[in-house]
């Protein structure tokens, strides 16, 4: 992920305690691709906010709504996490979450799944979407990113 602080690129994991952080002290995007033996780890465990997605890469829809994605979390850099799953290779994740429709947004908070929406949507949608979320921040805890 690149700091939008000061433009240094930097390596953020899949799990860590606590928010990713530049060395300059910015708070970074925090957006991974998360396989499913590590799904629960970093999605169902993660301390604040995270919203995944399920698509497929050469889908129409999953490509289109993939960069608008990319720009939500770097607005919320430090308050949300974007694990991104490609259901070709992760079917067991497809089948336990019930997932329908490609692309599939979900939420979590507290190891659960509090909103969801099926289909590409449009910027102003899923920032709507997002922002009628209860607020909370990421957590406490040590840098997730050096």
């Amino acid at each position: 992920m690149v700091c939008p602080s000061r433009g240094r690129k930097n390596r953020v994991p899949v799990t860590a305690a606590g928010r990713p952080r530049c060395p300059c002290h910015g708070e970074l995007p925090w957006v991974v691709d998360v396989a499913s033996e590590r799904f629960a780890e970093a999605v169902e465990r993660a301390e604040g906010p995270c919203w995944w997605t399920c698509g497929r890469r050469g889908s129409g829809p999953c490509r289109q709504v993939s960069p608008v994605l990319d720009q939500l979390v770097r607005e919320r850099a430090g308050r949300l996490k974007l694990a991104k799953v490609n259901a070709d290779l992760e079917p067991d994740v497809v089948t336990r979450h019930q997932i329908r429709g490609i692309p599939t947004l979900l939420l979590y908070r507290g190891g659960r799944e509090v909103s969801r929406v099926v289909g590409a949507q449009p910027a102003s949608a899923l920032r709507r979407w997002l922002d009628e979320q209860p607020a909370e921040p990421a957590g406490p805890g040590r840098d997730a990113a050096r």
